[in-house]
């Protein structure tokens, strides 16, 4: 310890001394506010002054630089210094404007901030204010965090910048407002005229969210007032839609039919509950009809809005292709060796398993990845994306299902990417919608746009195909699908569910995951649906018992 300053006008009661710190509490402040008096970062700042000579800190933080950096700009903020705050962190221009909004625009007083204990750099802290409008006013809470870093420039410690720093549901690019929410509230109702409710069905959020902004200037609704969040470009550019926090008012709400059945949803809810990062969606074949849709997590509607790799469900599609072109057939043999080399790529089968003198059928039924990259020399860069969008109504960005949706995106690619495109890796991205779409669409015959609200309500106009497959090709993929139901990758997950069924497997890789994302994709009569399960393993043992529990009680 260096030697302490003297501090004129000292008071007799003097605070505690905490760990060579000195611990003072800002009346009203709500937690102890430290100030370094000696020792740590402040010594080196005021040696390095003296000397004339720039110090630039490097290495992990010290718990004293965190506890310091969090310090400065928690009380900033809640004593309504946003400028203060701001200046206390990495991008002070983003965090001023937010900060200022926080009264302004949020109208939020009373606020009083509460840190956590830190793990390592990273501070947890709670919030609680009042939001108050025009005579209204009603409590908040709510917890969020930040991380300190070392500034490049000089290595002072900073709280890094983001939006969700302010509160955990903002995007860069959102703000906090309270007002007249400008769209009224919608009064959301399943396919037997019940409510629907995030209280009741947890997974439907985002898509009541959704609902809202979509309908709630038309369905006969009026605005109530609330502290909600307005997406910025990017959020939009994401299709995320505005979120309500607090409601201090209620509008009246208007009312809008969806197509969702109670009964699957309830299920559906409680089947991905079983897993972290399952998502699923359940379709009717014959209409496009979305029966349920469901998230593990609630925060994202992966099921709708994903865009992962689809690793093997996406041979669904390539099959179709093959056959179409005459480079496969069920019953005819295909070559399956261990390895193939394509485009500079080296092309493995899971385990580097082959299968001798076996038919197409047998390859796609156990998942053979060299069985469709073979046949990547005589397919032009084009043609998978062209089947997907003419076939499958796929990666044209043109679904309306009444809520924003990810169509799924097939690019043109060449070389040992579209290669790897053949079997749902390299560019191919997909969610449980496009791939419950894409087993409707073997199902029915031809693409059913999927939909959640049925078009007559607002007069919009569903995506089509442009052509079909032939009967020949359909008939064969069926026969694909239900082979693998009944004895392939599939086979445990679909027991008891045939004899009309059919599925197909699929797990991609993911770098950084120790395990693949599961997929499955599945129909049964007149349902179809799809689920994956993020880092879960392979899809017939982890997405495929949530998709075969569903076609089986909706049955």
């Amino acid at each position: 310890m260096g030697k302490r300053r003297r501090v004129a006008g000292r008071r007799k009661n003097r605070p505690a001394v905490l760990g060579g710190m000195i611990a003072l509490v800002v009346g009203g402040a709500g937690f102890g506010v430290y100030a370094l008096y000696d020792g740590g970062a402040a010594a080196d700042e005021r040696s390095a002054a003296a000397s004339g000579h720039k110090t630039v800190r490097t290495g992990p933080l010290t718990a004293t630089e965190v506890r310091t950096a969090s310090t400065r700009f928690l009380t900033s903020w809640q004593h309504g210094k946003a400028t203060e705050a701001a200046a206390a962190t990495d991008d002070p221009a983003a965090a001023g404007k937010l900060l200022a909004g926080y009264a302004k625009d949020a109208h939020l007083k009373d606020v009083t901030l509460t840190p956590g204990a830190a793990k390592g750099a990273e501070v947890p802290f709670t919030v609680k204010a009042t939001v108050a409008y025009q005579g209204l006013s009603k409590p908040l809470t709510y917890g969020s965090s930040f991380t300190v870093v070392r500034r490049a420039s000089d290595g002072r410690p900073l709280v890094d910048w983001h939006a969700a720093v302010l509160h955990p549901d903002l995007k860069d690019g959102d703000r906090l407002v309270t007002g007249e929410s400008g769209t009224p509230p919608v009064k959301a109702l399943d396919r037997d005229g019940g409510e629907v409710t995030a209280a009741t069905y947890p997974s439907l959020g985002t898509v009541l969210d959704g609902l809202r902004e979509k309908y709630g200037k038309t369905a006969g609704g009026k605005a109530g007032v609330e502290l909600r969040v307005v997406r910025g470009k990017a959020a939009k550019a994401a299709k995320l839609s505005d979120k309500t926090l607090v409601e201090l008012s209620k509008g009246t709400p208007g009312t809008v039919k969806t197509t969702l059945s109670p009964s699957l949803q309830a299920a559906a809810e409680q089947q991905v509950s079983k897993r972290a990062r399952a998502s699923v969606v359940v379709l009717r074949p014959s209409t496009g009809e979305i029966l349920a849709v469901a998230n593990s997590g609630h925060g994202f509607n992966t099921a709708f809005q994903g865009s992962l790799a689809p690793g093997s469900t996406m041979k669904v599609i390539t099959s179709s292709l093959l056959i179409d072109k005459g480079l496969a057939s069920a019953d005819k043999s295909h070559p399956c060796p261990k390895t193939v080399t394509y485009g500079g790529w080296k092309f493995h089968n899971d385990d580097d398993f082959e299968i001798k003198g076996g038919t197409f059928k047998a390859s796609f039924a156990r998942s053979c990845n060299t069985a469709f990259i073979s046949q990547a020399k005589k397919l032009k860069n084009d043609d998978l994306t062209k089947q997907a969008q003419q076939v499958f109504g796929l990666s044209m960005n043109n679904w309306a299902i009444g809520v924003p949706s990810f169509d799924g995106s097939v690019p043109v690619q060449s070389a040992a990417q579209m290669a790897a495109s053949l079997i749902g890796q390299g560019a191919v991205r997909m969610n449980p919608l496009n791939m419950a779409s894409v087993a409707a669409t073997v199902r029915s015959g031809s693409f059913h746009q999927p939909y959640l609200v049925s078009p007559s309500v607002d007069h919009r106009k569903l995506a089509t195909a442009s052509r079909t497959m032939s009967g020949k090709t359909l008939s064969q993929l069926r026969e694909l699908m239900r082979y693998t139901a009944a004895y392939g990758t599939a086979a445990e997950a679909m027991s008891g569910l045939g004899p009309d069924y059919g599925a197909k497997t699929g797990s991609a890789e993911v770098d950084g995951q120790k395990k693949p994302n599961g997929w499955f994709t599945a129909y049964r009569g007149d349902l179809a649906a799809a689920g994956v399960v993020q880092a879960g393993g392979h899809g017939g043992d982890t997405a495929g018992p949530i998709v075969a529990k569903l076609l089986k009680l909706g049955s």
